[in-house]
């Protein structure tokens, strides 16, 4: 079955995890071009529709989105996998064909629910056990990248 939806974390995954907050309070990420590229030049000749979901809400992450193309973005969300459901069954996708890559216990259960799974190098032990691909980039770094590669050799 062909892979329809990537869903993707942001913390540790389309970042190297690191928020840097300065004395005012505000925050910067680091997003990596590489995976800038394949989201926004491969995802759309594959026909994948992008989805971002994330435990924090960021002004950055929201423009990178913007400039990603990225509609479904949601930020904030807690319990990741109820919002995954509602936005599979959305677009009628069946769970074999939806990818989610993410590197932490948060992402468990979306792990566990798609059909097609991957973490950055640096994921957390646990989750690098379950994925089906364990990207050799770390995140941040072009993890999401390589799982874009692999994906479209499939």
């Amino acid at each position: 079955m062909r892979i329809k939806m990537l869903v993707m974390d942001v913390d540790g995954t389309l970042t190297d995890g690191h928020i840097y907050m300065g004395p005012d309070g505000e925050t910067m990420k680091a997003f990596s071009c590489k995976d800038g590229y394949g989201i926004g030049q491969m995802l759309p000749g594959m026909g994948v529709v992008p989805v971002i979901i994330t435990g924090r809400s960021s002004k950055i992450v929201e423009n990178r989105a913007r400039e990603l193309h990225i509609e479904e973005l949601h930020q904030g969300v807690a319990d990741k996998l109820p919002l995954l459901r509602e936005i599979a069954k959305k677009y009628g996708f069946e769970r074999e064909e939806i990818a989610y890559i993410g590197d932490d216990l948060n992402d468990w259960d979306c792990l566990l629910y798609c059909g097609l799974t991957a973490c950055p190098q640096d994921a957390e032990a646990a989750v690098k056990e379950i994925v089906s691909f364990v990207a050799p980039r770390d995140g941040g770094k072009g993890a999401v990248r390589d799982f874009i590669e692999y994906m479209a050799k499939l």
